[in-house]
């Protein structure tokens, strides 16, 4: 069971963040300003999400669980 109750749409913003990220550090990327505009959308979405507001979502600890385990499926990914 996970430590941390994470809602999907949390999961996936996360997700989406770091593939803009990873997108947007690329060379020369295509579409800069629209990678940047949509990294600070999901930025603010991510960290105004309701369920930071919950009992779980207050520790910081949680916010560093969302990142390793969303970073952590990237990396199966790779493999």
């Amino acid at each position: 069971m996970d430590r941390y109750p994470f809602p999907d749409d949390l999961i996936a913003a996360q997700r989406e963040w770091h593939d803009t990220y990873r997108a947007l550090a690329a060379p020369r990327p295509r579409l800069a300003t629209e990678l940047r505009r949509r990294l600070l959308l999901l930025s603010v979405r991510i960290e105004w999400h309701p369920w930071w507001s919950t009992p779980a979502g207050w520790s910081l600890a949680a916010r560093v669980e969302l990142r390793r385990i969303t970073a952590g499926a990237r990396n199966a990914d790779a493999a």
